[in-house]
């Protein structure tokens, strides 16, 4: 394994600095091995560096090959036809749109808001994620919800708790985070992922966003078809995943392949641009961002 290049990542100062994930010292049981594996692949979903690249199109399929001979695709763009599966992100803010100014002022401390569709099917799950950035580590917290249930907690905050034994807590943050600040449907992000990651204890994903359009919203529209996207982001965007420590083949990607870390924010992008078009209020400031 190797230390994250400074050169490459200059934010990163010392590795005391990872959150390191480290394997158990015994396997008593299969059925033990098993569990601790889940949960240590949850904390690593959880709690993660992220680094994100913006590309063109021939680089992204030059890394594709040069990843492909280390990770394999992850069990969902592994179904797909294509090797590709289609996410739209619903994402909430408060009527002056704090959550994309922190984003845009690249606030430490800051979180967004959003609800993740994968699929039109009504019997496929929604995703109510909590996204926050604590100094330079990203936690994720996502609770599956059922369609019919999505406008009783997002209007009362009311749920069959009971029914969502797993999630109920998070949930609960959700509507609490949402409405300390009056947050209501904003932007939709609409976007394909191939994905790449192996399930090891120091797990590494690596993802590539292709067509990342978006529309603005002010009902909760979680369809992934329909019209009105805008396309705004030209090329493929490549975000590398991890904690503690990566793998010295990334390393080697990186520089072999000349990227350069860079702030993309999805939502953030969105919103300025929808606000160029004139489709949502307030406007932001261009002299500021």
């Amino acid at each position: 394994m190797s230390k994250l290049s400074r050169k490459q990542v200059p934010w990163i100062k010392r590795k005391s600095s990872f959150i390191a994930l480290r394997r158990p010292t015994k396997e008593r049981t299969a059925s033990q091995s098993a569990k601790k594996k889940e949960r240590s692949v949850d904390q690593v979903l959880r709690c993660r560096h992220e680094i994100k690249y913006l590309i063109t199109e021939s680089k992204a399929h030059s890394i594709t090959q040069f990843v492909r001979s280390h990770l394999p695709l992850d069990r969902y763009s592994e179904i797909q036809p294509d090797k590709a599966y289609p996410i739209s992100s619903l994402y909430l803010d408060s009527p002056s749109l704090q959550l994309c100014r922190e984003s845009l002022d690249s606030q430490k401390n800051r979180f967004k808001l959003r609800i993740r569709s994968y699929s039109d099917d009504p019997d496929y799950p929604h995703f109510f994620e909590i996204k926050r950035r604590v100094n330079r580590i990203i936690i994720k917290d996502r609770a599956k919800i059922k369609h019919h249930n999505i406008s009783d907690l997002l209007s009362r905050g009311s749920l069959p708790f009971q029914d969502y034994s797993k999630d109920a807590d998070i949930l609960k943050q959700f509507w609490l985070y949402m409405n300390s600040i009056h947050a209501g449907p904003v932007i939709k992000v609409h976007y394909n992922r191939r994905a790449y990651e192996d399930d090891s204890h120091n797990r590494v994903r690596i993802t590539f966003d292709r067509d990342v359009a978006f529309k603005t919203v002010n009902t909760v529209d979680l369809s992934l078809d329909g019209r009105d996207w805008h396309r705004y982001i030209d090329g493929v965007i490549l975000e590398i995943k991890f904690t503690g420590c990566y793998p010295a083949w990334v390393e080697r990607m990186i520089r072999c392949f000349d990227l350069r870390q860079r702030s993309i924010s999805k939502y953030a992008k969105a919103v300025k641009k929808s606000c160029l078009l004139m489709f949502c209020a307030p406007v932001l400031p261009e002299k500021r961002y």
